[in-house]
């Protein structure tokens, strides 16, 4: 099982603009709901702090036309409009940042906010065991699929890995900021946060973890607190708009060594989604971050669920590549 190919498996290369007549031949119902069901994916991955919602768009085959997206979207509109003006105008800007992908990918991932998050928050809390062990699974079998798309390792390669891995660790790491974040900080933290769901290996709501916003932007989308939520996602689209800049660029010209980086990426952050967690004093409750082996975790290492669990995350990524793959052919 493979992810999805590259369009430029040779490097370096010209960058690619976003080819239009490709666009809307992908643009079918069935097709869309394809994007959609993907969206759903990510925003699942998101909700959980640890996993990237940019690991499923990448094993899922949509990692670079969600790039060449988002980086579409700048001044230039502007003049694309003026070109055309008018609903012209208009329809010339909705292509150009192929606005339809856009909007069905956010689509997905905002139904899986809006009836996901609170599940998800419930087996955060009352199995953690269980939901860890899943997405442990899913990551693993994630890193060994990326891994055999890189055609050829060197020494660059092998540094880049390593460095992504080490980066990961050392961000999974980190300690936990606790204050009550101001809207300020809020947006600050919407900003970094969505570089971090865009690049895959390193979860945005982790982001929001370590900086002690995570549990107030939950607690908004629980409560529609628009004041909160409007100034997260404005921090998170002036995020956006800066890194997938610079994102496509190494993609475009780096593909094989880009892709060795954020698979280290990736696999560092196995150390965050490990499933055996405990707290400073080895017991189990909501400060239980502290990875430990299978056998020292206080009620078992439950290995008959918890190596089912991670069999069904690396079967469910696995079927994800190739019906990833499977679409990028058709």
């Amino acid at each position: 099982m493979t992810a999805s190919p590259s369009p430029r498996q040779n490097e370096p290369s010209a960058p690619q603009p976003l080819d239009k007549s490709s666009t809307a031949s992908s643009n079918s119902s069935k097709q869309l709901f394809g994007v959609y069901i993907r969206g759903m994916a990510m925003g699942a991955a998101d909700i959980v702090p640890g996993v990237s919602g940019g690991t499923i768009a990448l094993i899922a085959g949509i990692y670079e036309r969600l790039i060449n997206s988002l980086s579409s979207i700048g001044p230039n509109l502007w003049q694309i409009f003026r070109q055309e003006g008018g609903i012209k105008g208009l329809v010339a800007v909705w292509r150009q940042v192929d606005a339809t992908f856009l909007l069905f990918l956010l689509l997905g991932i905002a139904t899986s906010f809006a009836t996901l998050a609170g599940i998800i928050k419930h087996l955060l809390d009352n199995q953690p065991l269980f939901i860890w062990s899943f997405f442990f699974g899913l990551v693993i079998a994630t890193v060994f699929i990326l891994l055999s798309e890189i055609k050829r390792w060197n020494i660059g390669r092998v540094a880049l890995f390593a460095a992504g891995l080490i980066a990961a660790v050392v961000i999974s790491s980190m300690p936990l900021l606790t204050a009550t974040p101001s809207l300020p900080y809020l947006f600050f933290a919407g900003a970094v946060a969505i570089c971090a769901m865009i690049l895959p290996g390193i979860s945005g709501s982790f982001i929001l973890l370590l900086l002690g916003a995570y549990d107030t932007v939950l607690e908004a989308v629980h409560t529609l607190n628009f004041t909160v939520i409007f100034t997260v996602i404005a921090g998170m689209a002036t995020g956006l708009l800066l890194f997938t800049r610079a994102l496509k660029w190494l993609l475009s010209r780096y593909y094989q060594a880009t892709l060795a980086l954020l698979t280290g990426f990736i696999a560092g952050s196995l150390v965050k989604v490990w499933p055996w967690k405990v707290d400073a004093v080895g017991t189990l409750n909501s400060d239980a971050i502290n990875n430990v082996m299978p056998w020292q975790y206080p009620t078992g290492p439950h290995w008959l669920t918890t190596v089912g669990l991670m069999l069904l995350g690396a079967i469910l990524v696995s079927l994800l590549s190739w019906w990833g793959t499977r679409t990028n052919r058709a």
